[in-house]
């Protein structure tokens, strides 16, 4: 009677975990990570001209996904600092924390990193800071309007099976720690 039980109670299961292949899609973090190196090398000029320039080139970015707070994508990241001033060129790395939020549009069938901002930076060498500190606004809406812009991930249809049906039938995402799951139904 036990073993019945036992063959009962895994088959309900095998069939309830192959259902959630036909109600979701699931994005793990390896695979926005993966996404994400297309976007290594984002690089941008700010500053004024004649005065200050800096040119900044981001590289290294890897992603938490609904790790570190609930429904938020934590990117990390190197940025290098090259810039020129009055007082010569000075060049310096900053190791960037970066939170988003993950927005699906099913238009394009992607997923986009809104509302970024930098939430920590560590600059080396550290009399460098206060020049960072100063650029930090500058390079945070470049992120944001860049992110806004760009897919941290999309969808393709000659993808997987599931992959393709997600792009059709997405209903938005859900932010689960270490990946972002893509219902099929509300």
């Amino acid at each position: 009677m036990k073993k019945m039980l036992f063959v009962a109670v895994l088959m309900v299961s095998g069939l309830l975990s192959g259902c959630n292949k036909l109600t979701q899609y699931t994005v793990s973090e390896q695979e926005i990570n993966q996404a994400l190196q297309k976007h290594n090398n984002f690089s941008k000029d700010i500053g004024l001209p004649g005065v200050a320039d800096a040119h900044i080139v981001l590289t290294n970015l890897s992603s938490a996904i609904g790790r570190e707070e609930p429904n938020k994508v934590t990117l990390n990241g190197v940025a290098n600092l090259e810039m020129t001033s009055l007082f010569g060129n000075q060049k310096a790395t900053i190791d960037l924390k970066l939170k988003a939020l993950p927005v699906f549009n099913k238009e394009q069938g992607a997923i986009f990193l809104q509302e970024m901002e930098v939430v920590d930076a560590k600059v080396k060498p550290e009399k460098m800071q206060s020049v960072v500190q100063t650029m930090l606004p500058y390079l945070n809406q470049s992120l944001r309007s860049y992110f806004n812009k760009q897919p941290a991930y999309v969808l393709r249809e000659d993808a997987s099976e599931g992959e393709a049906m997600a792009k059709k039938l997405a209903k938005g995402i859900e932010v689960k720690p270490g990946e972002i799951v893509i219902p099929f139904t509300n």
